[in-house]
């Protein structure tokens, strides 16, 4: 007895479009046909269709199936768990990054790894970590977490609601309260300090400039005049630097720490 195409797509489990495609891509042989044209699919191609079938649901790109041959498919199959595993791995990670979002309440585009005080940071504090994670080590990251964990609510509340006309005696002591504990997060003088990727052990001119250029336009320029005033009055205290220079932000691009060293290196 003979199927047509419907009847072999029902027996099958599968479409009559994806039988046509099997065909267009050579991996369905062709039936013979009636006197009107119509197809005539026997026990063969069911055998066939069922066999592609179970290959494409294992994860078996169909250009693999192509070169497959039926009896032994052990390395095409190695391929598509692999693929399948980091496929697994990676749903795994979304999952905990969304389950870590809905704990903490915090926005979605909170950076990974910064969901438990995502909801307490304001936008700009978020977009500025998300630029520390491409430009920052995994240990730097570590740290980076600690440190915006540890900040005191009523500080960073108070830098936030900092207007452009704030007094000279606000940012001094809002400078003097950031720079209390010692380098806060947003200080480019910690970025100079920290340890950086296995790549690139210093900061260099583009991530600089990166961090730098963030910060001038996520912070409106009181904000960024007391992030100055922190670092300087941290620079006084580690005796770096004169205390109206120890700021990355209040510097000229050519004499950042990368440049310098990178002047240094050329005139060895």
């Amino acid at each position: 007895m003979a199927w047509s195409t419907r009847e072999l797509a029902d027996l099958a489990g599968t479409t009559v479009n994806a039988i046509r495609h099997y065909h267009a891509l050579g991996l369905l042989d062709e039936p013979p046909r009636t006197y009107n044209g119509y197809k005539q699919y026997g026990v063969r191609d069911l055998v066939s269709l069922l066999r592609l079938r179970k290959l494409a649901g294992l994860g078996l790109p169909l250009a693999q199936i192509d070169t497959t041959d039926e009896g032994d498919a052990t390395e095409a199959l190695r391929r598509a768990d692999t693929v399948l595993r980091e496929e697994i791995e990676r749903f795994r990670r979304s999952r905990a990054g969304i389950a870590a979002l809905l704990h903490s309440g915090a926005p979605a585009d909170t950076p990974s790894g910064f969901e438990a005080v995502g909801a307490r940071l304001a936008e700009s504090d978020r977009a500025l970590i998300h630029v520390c994670t491409r430009i920052y080590s995994p240990a730097a990251l570590a740290r980076l977490r600690l440190m915006v964990s540890a900040e005191s609510a009523e500080v960073r509340g108070r830098l936030h609601a900092l207007i452009p006309g704030a007094s000279e005696s606000t940012r001094d002591r809002l400078a003097e309260d950031l720079a209390q504990d010692g380098a806060h997060w947003r200080s480019t003088v910690w970025l100079e300090q920290t340890e950086w990727g296995t790549h690139e052990p210093y900061p260099t001119r583009v991530t600089e400039h990166a961090f730098v250029e963030a910060l001038t336009t996520l912070y409106n320029r009181a904000q960024q005049d007391v992030l100055r005033r922190a670092d300087v009055a941290l620079g006084r205290r580690a005796h770096v630097g004169q205390p109206d220079s120890g700021s990355l932000l209040c510097r000229s691009p050519v004499s950042t720490p990368a440049t310098r060293r990178e002047t240094s290196r050329a005139a060895s």
